[in-house]
């Protein structure tokens, strides 16, 4: 099994030239030792309690047990004590007191030949130069026309998180880099401002990913460092038992009490699955979470602590989204079927709530009209909303517009936040639509197989250099770079849109991705990955509104 759950592209020149290698210093290392033991910690904890559900195991034939171990162990003494023997004359015990010769000593096995601890001291080496860490280094750099895509991915019931370069010119996509996940990610959101190092300044910025998974801890990762193991920092009850096991270590007089993470909904963190993340690009140092476990929360990245938490939904909160120009306003969009605009900022946060006729599955702001958002979901449709006209009561709600997409469940969404009126939308029945926004309505402008799967992640590229750039990943674990300017109806529609954005014409589409094993047998058409191009429509596709 393989599939990629969630997406974001990194803008141009936010990563780092040369991505550093993880090294670890004595810092470092106790973090990590600390991390490693609260999971060790956790994974006796379970075996403990799935042993004792099957008390079973414990009784019955124990005894005749302990005396097949004792006569096993008798045979294996007895074979160890005739093999120390045959090896007694090479004298393995003392092998490792063996002197080692001092910097310009002669090595007598070998006559005159000369040991150097360094090749900076040795006078026969003239060409100092490292050519393999020159080539590491160079395999490494991003350039500044380069995107980094990033990925949640399961692969054969592993998580990780993959890193992608993207370079436009050279139709290339890459595996750059990856890192582990305790568990099936949901979520990622990109942040600009370092983490776990410390209070920041203003000035300063970063290249991190914030990672929500179905455990309830939300893991942030540095983007710009490579082969790392553990998260820079944990927000949630996993930040709060590692700074618990830094201020009071274990001892031997002290008891050890059994560790259990609670389930009780709190203030503090959350205590179910993180589905959603965002990140407020107007107060940095803000991100905010939402959970399965019905609570909204807001984290202060500086402290990395929960600074408030809100509980006004009933069911689980699936998606989130910051107002781009007041930042204290904050959309959700639960599975209790409301809508929520609060502002967070005040006592009592709900200032609307719209209802729609399904579980949500995305909300998000319109970047060019920030009066207005979207809502997709389950039931396939897209419903636009004016903010200005919140409805006394959920049921009162009037939407602006609403649109059947999809006749499966609305499962990613963006908007292009170069070009106005550009909608794409994925769906579990496979198909990706792009649509075409006017003050009359919504039209779809081109529906596409491109052999992902079920689609769970549509992503537009944030630069106006590749603002047609589409990703698109899903069920199969495939990721693709979908140039939707080579599609004719995408260039008739939007050419009067695009500004400074370059349109291309090369006669097909342009599908750039990496090449994965399906598991998959089906025969669903569109680009495999890999693949280069998908068959051309020169004609629109439209739709009523709804």
């Amino acid at each position: 099994m393989s599939m990629i759950t969630a997406s974001l592209w990194v803008r141009r020149g936010a990563a780092a030239a040369f991505p550093a290698n993880y090294e670890v210093n004595e810092k470092e290392l106790a973090r990590i030792s600390r991390l490693a033991k609260l999971q060790l910690e956790d994974a006796k904890d379970d075996l403990s309690e799935a042993q004792n559900g099957h008390p079973e195991r414990g009784s019955g034939s124990d005894s005749s047990d302990e005396e097949e171990v004792e006569e096993e162990d008798v045979k294996m003494t007895a074979s160890n004590g005739d093999a120390d023997n045959d090896l007694k004359e090479y004298d393995l015990d003392t092998y490792d007191d063996e002197q080692i010769p001092q910097d310009g000593q002669v090595l007598a096995m070998f006559g005159s030949l000369a040991y150097h601890q360094s090749n900076a001291d040795d006078p026969y080496i003239t060409m100092q130069g490292n050519d393999e860490e020159d080539e590491d280094r160079e395999d490494l750099q991003v350039l500044p026309t380069d995107n980094m895509v990033v990925a949640a991915k399961v692969e054969d019931e592993v998580a990780h998180l993959e890193v992608y370069v993207y370079e436009d010119e050279a139709d290339n996509l890459y595996v750059h880099h990856d890192y582990p996940l305790p568990a099936i990610p949901l979520c990622v959101e990109w942040l600009d401002l370092p983490v776990g190092k410390g209070t920041p300044d203003a000035n300063t910025s970063g290249n991190y990913v914030a990672v929500g998974t179905l455990d309830p801890d939300i893991e942030l990762w540095d983007l710009d460092m490579v082969d790392s193991m553990y998260p820079n920092a944990i927000l949630g009850q996993g930040s709060l038992e590692e700074d618990s096991s830094k201020a009071e270590p274990d001892t031997e007089h002290k008891k050890k009490k059994k560790r259990k993470k609670s389930k009780k909904v709190n203030d503090n963190y959350h205590v179910d699955a993180v589905l959603s993340l965002a990140a407020n690009r107007l107060n940095r140092k803000l991100l905010a979470s939402a959970s399965a476990d019905k609570t909204v929360k807001l984290w202060d990245l500086t402290t990395q602590q929960c600074a408030k938490s809100f509980s006004y939904h009933t069911d689980k909160v699936c998606s989130i989204a910051w107002h781009p120009e007041e930042a204290t306003v904050l959309l959700s969009g639960s599975y209790d079927r409301t809508v929520v605009a609060a502002d967070l900022s005040l006592m009592e946060a709900v200032i609307g709530r719209w209802g729609v006729e399904s579980d949500v599955e995305t909300v998000i702001w319109d970047p060019h009209d920030p009066n207005y958002f979207y809502v997709t979901t389950e039931n396939g449709m897209i419903h636009y909303h004016d903010k200005r006209t919140a409805p006394l009561s959920p049921e009162n709600t009037k939407p602006v517009w609403t649109l059947q997409a999809h006749n499966a469940s609305v499962s990613s969404f963006d908007i292009n936040s170069v070009i106005p009126g550009f909608l794409v939308t994925g769906s579990t029945d496979k198909e990706v639509k792009l649509w075409n926004v006017q003050p009359n309505g919504p039209s779809m402008v081109v529906s596409r197989n491109l052999g992902v799967g079920k689609v769970f992640t549509t992503r537009f590229a944030p630069d106006k250099e590749v603002a047609f750039r589409l990703a698109v990943a899903g069920s199969k674990g495939a990721m693709q770079i979908w140039d939707t300017s080579t599609n004719p109806a995408v260039r008739n529609a939007f050419a009067g849109r695009a500004g400074p954005t370059p349109l291309v014409d090369e006669g097909k589409e342009r599908v750039v991705g990496v090449d994965e094993d399906s598991s998959d047998d089906e025969d669903e058409g569109g680009v495999e990955p890999g693949g280069d191009a998908v068959p051309v429509d020169d004609g629109w596709e439209s739709m009523d509104e709804a």
